[in-house]
């Protein structure tokens, strides 16, 4: 039996997600999942996350790790690390500019250094070798209020660079639809959802019969800087900020003022929140609290910030919002930092809640449809992956347009990879690349 650790593949496809990353390697036609053997045992998520601790006996005086390593690093020594995750979604933005850790600033492109480096280190050898090529998946359009795809790209390049071997970038609901593809038997068009956690992103792909010369064409695409951890924003809006002072008011002199939301948007961001830690932050807001009508609530958000209680809130907001798509109501539950909040939350309000964004989210898939110049009834099927796409509000924006008996799902968090690494291996990826 051939050591899997020589194994050889000559493509690797890379989904680097907002909040996990998945990798498959391709050859001789096929593709195969890497499988991570982590902490809790074998996964193809790694989790798009990092924690540093200090470490004298690191050259650099901080220690680092990666996937479900960095999670159990934090959850051993939560106030001693710094915990960051969905960090891909500052790619495209240009007033991020460093992140501060402990004494040491980092550019997105070291972030990413660093999380490769650690991957790697932890794919059983099966990355030791440069591939011939790497796919790496793209949005479509980036996250953030105001993105700049040229830097993204820039960022990325520097990113991937590590990588040591050619590097293309292709849309990721492209490789979706190509893993998808080679599911299908017969000629169909193809309307593929992907649901990030900070983008979503929506091709139209027409698939040839088995055995074509080319078997995926593209025809259109679209996407919205909207996803999963836009919906996760909604629950700590309504059930947690408010207890944090949001809404509340400061002194400042004879005037009575609000609290500038601009806390909250930081606070409520999960690639954010982690770098609130540190003494300008912290002292900033010690000196709201003193000034604040309700000082006991920012005093809140001081304690979950300096005791680094974002990821423990980020899993149970992820928890509420998966419950709520299997049942009509859930019991949002959260402690720690000072802050203890029990509160019942119907699948109702949720929807309520998110319903400026899934009408962003049909304007995105109309705009899809409009650059492959087809309509709703020329639509064959629809693949809808990501996790997001679980949720019963989404998955009723398809099946009102296309029926239910024209939507697929299967393989939420491994589609990607899976078909970037097929497009790899492709003669004519040139056709594929963004």
């Amino acid at each position: 039996m051939q050591d899997q650790r020589q194994a050889p593949h000559h493509v690797v496809g890379l989904d680097f997600g907002t909040t996990n990353t998945v990798v498959a390697l391709g050859g001789n036609g096929a593709s195969e999942m890497l499988r991570f053997d982590g902490p809790k045992g074998s996964d193809t998520a790694f989790r798009s996350a990092l924690c540093f601790w200090q470490d004298d006996a690191v050259r650099t005086g901080l220690a680092s790790e990666a996937g479900p390593w960095a999670i159990s690093e934090y959850l051993e020594y939560p106030e001693e690390s710094r915990f960051i995750q969905s960090f891909k979604t500052v790619a495209a933005s240009a007033s991020f500019e460093t992140a501060s850790i402990f004494h040491k600033r980092y550019r997105f492109e070291e972030l990413g250094h660093i999380f490769l480096d650690r991957l790697k280190a932890h794919a059983g050898g099966r990355l030791d070798r440069p591939p011939a090529r790497v796919v790496v998946g793209r949005p479509v359009e980036y996250a953030g209020g105001r993105p700049d795809p040229a830097l993204a790209r820039t960022r990325y390049d520097a990113m991937f660079a590590a990588l040591g071997t050619e590097v293309r970038y292709v849309y990721e609901p492209l490789g979706a639809a190509y893993s998808y593809a080679s599911r299908l038997t017969e000629p169909a068009t193809i309307l593929v959802a992907d649901f990030g956690g900070g983008t979503s992103d929506f091709s139209v792909v027409r698939v040839e019969a088995a055995g074509a010369g080319r078997r995926c064409v593209p025809l259109g695409h679209a996407g919205v800087g909207i996803a999963g951890d836009r919906f996760d924003f909604h629950i700590l809006d309504k059930l947690v900020l408010p207890l944090l002072g949001k809404g509340g008011q400061y002194r400042s002199f004879d005037k009575t003022l609000e609290i500038p939301r601009s806390w909250y948007n930081d606070f409520g961001d999960w690639s954010r929140l982690a770098l609130m830690r540190t003494p300008k932050v912290l002292a900033e807001l010690e000196r709201l609290r003193r000034t604040a009508l309700d000082g006991d609530a920012i005093a809140r958000m001081i304690a979950v910030i300096e005791r680094e209680q974002g990821y423990p809130l980020y899993e149970a907001v992820g928890r509420t919002k998966r419950a709520l798509s299997t049942a009509d109501s859930t019991i949002f539950s959260f402690e720690g930092g000072g802050l203890k909040i029990e509160a019942q939350l119907d699948r109702r309000d949720f929807e309520a809640w998110i319903a400026a964004d899934v009408a962003r989210l049909e304007a995105s898939v109309d705009q899809a449809l409009d650059a492959a110049e087809v309509t709703a009834s020329g639509i064959d099927r629809v693949f809808l992956t990501g996790g997001t796409s679980l949720i019963p509000r989404i998955r009723r924006i398809f099946a009102e347009r296309f029926g239910d008996a024209a939507i697929d799902g299967g393989g939420e968090l491994t589609s990607i990879a899976h078909g970037l690494a097929l497009i790899g291996i492709e003669d004519d990826i040139d056709s594929w690349t963004a």
